[in-house]
C-alpha cells in the first residue's frame, strides 16, 4: 500500500483526491470500498496463491490492488478514470506483477491477457452487462469474487420461480455456483451509497463444461424472458422467426409445439419457471430439428432482452 494513502480513511481519500485535482463521477459508479474487515474477507475468498494470474475491475486508488499485489498475485488492472489511472500507475507501475489496462472494461476486456481470477467492486451500470458478456462470449474464470449492489445480487443467485429469476440468474448458474458473501451497508464505501451491497463468490462449475452447451442455448435463454408475461409458446415462436431464414413444413408455430413436446414443457409455461436443464434441452432440440430439417439459419445469433 502506498504509504501515503489511508485507503480506510474517507478524510484521507477526500484529501488525496483534492490535493490532485480528482473528483468521483456518478456516471462510473465510485465508490471506494473503506471498511479493511471486508476488503480481507474478500481477498481471503479468492484463495490466492503466489504467482496466480487475477482481473480486478475498477481499481480505483488501488486498495485491493495494494492487497493482491501484496500476497503475490499478479495483476491486470481495469481502470475507466483518467485521474485514478494516473495514481494506479504512480503507486504500482514499478511493480512486475501490476499491469494497468485503462479504457472501459466492456470494451478491453477481450484483448486482455487471460486469467483465471477475477475481482471486481462492481457498479450498477455495467455489472450484469460484464458478468454476461463473460459467459455468452466463453471467457471463464476458476474463481470470482466481487462486490454488486444487493438487487443485482439477488438476481445472480435467484432460483426458478421466484421473482427476481431471470435470464442473468439462468446465464450465471449455467456456469457457476454461487455463493453470497457478506452484505455491505453504505458505511462501508466512501462516498456511502444509498443502497446495500453485498459480495458474492463465484466458483466455475466442475459437474459440466459450461462452454458445452448448445449453440442456441444463450441467445435462446435470454430471447425466452424477452416477455415474462408470454408463454414459452410466444416467445419460442418469436425465437424462431427470428433465427429461421427459410423452411418448409412444418411452419413456425408447428415446429413450436413439436420441439415443446420433445422436450416436455407445456407450452402456457413461463420461462421464470423452467431449469438450466430445460433451457438446454429445449437448444438441443432445436439443433436436432436444424440439423434433420435442412433448416436454414442464423445458428441463433439472434435474440436478446
Amino acid at each position: 500500500m502506498p504509504p501515503s494513502l489511508n485507503y480506510d480513511s474517507p478524510q484521507a481519500l477526500r484529501s488525496y483526491l483534492d490535493q490532485n485535482g480528482l473528483g468521483m463521477r456518478k456516471q462510473f459508479g465510485q465508490n471506494f470500498l473503506i471498511n479493511p474487515a471486508a476488503r480481507l474477507k474478500l481477498l481471503d475468498a479468492l484463495e490466492l496463491q503466489p504467482g496466480d494470474r487475477i482481473w480486478e475491475v475498477g481499481s480505483g486508488l488501488g486498495a485491493m490492488t495494494a492487497g493482491l499485489l501484496g500476497r503475490g498475485a499478479k495483476v491486470s488492472a481495469f481502470e475507466i478514470d483518467r485521474g485514478f489511472i494516473k495514481a494506479l500507475e504512480e503507486f504500482f507501475g514499478d511493480d512486475i506483477a501490476f499491469t494497468l489496462v485503462p479504457g472501459d472494461v466492456l470494451k478491453t476486456w477481450p484483448a486482455a491477457e487471460p486469467a483465471p481470477y477475477f475481482l471486481g467492486n462492481l457498479p450498477y451500470n455495467i455489472a450484469a452487462a460484464l458478468l454476461a458478456d463473460f459467459i455468452e462470449k466463453n471467457r471463464y474464470f476458476t474463481r470470482m469474487v466481487f462486490t454488486v449492489q444487493r438487487e443485482v445480487a439477488r438476481r445472480m443467485a435467484a432460483k426458478p420461480g421466484s421473482a427476481d429469476y431471470s435470464s442473468l440468474s439462468v446465464l450465471c448458474a449455467s456456469a457457476y455456483t454461487i455463493s453470497p458473501l457478506m452484505v455491505l451497508k453504505g458505511a462501508s464505501f466512501y462516498p456511502a451509497p444509498k443502497v446495500d451491497s453485498q459480495g458474492v463468490r463465484f466458483d466455475l462449475r466442475t459437474d459440466i463444461d459450461p462452454a458445452g452447451y448448445p449453440p442456441a442455448f444463450k441467445p435462446l435463454v435470454r430471447s425466452l424472458f424477452s416477455a415474462r408475461r408470454k408463454t414459452i409458446k410466444n416467445n419460442l415462436q418469436n425465437f424462431l422467426s427470428s433465427i429461421i431464414i427459410k423452411t418448409e413444413r412444418p411452419g413456425i408455430q408447428d415446429l413450436t409445439l413439436e420441439l415443446l413436446e420433445k422436450v416436455g414443457i407445456n407450452p402456457t409455461e413461463r420461462a421464470e419457471n423452467l431449469g438450466i436443464g430445460e433451457f438446454s434441452a429445449l437448444a438441443g432440440a432445436l439443433a436436432l430439428a436444424v440439423r434433420d430439417m435442412g433448416i436454414e439459419g442464423n445458428n441463433g445469433n439472434s435474440g436478446s432482452d
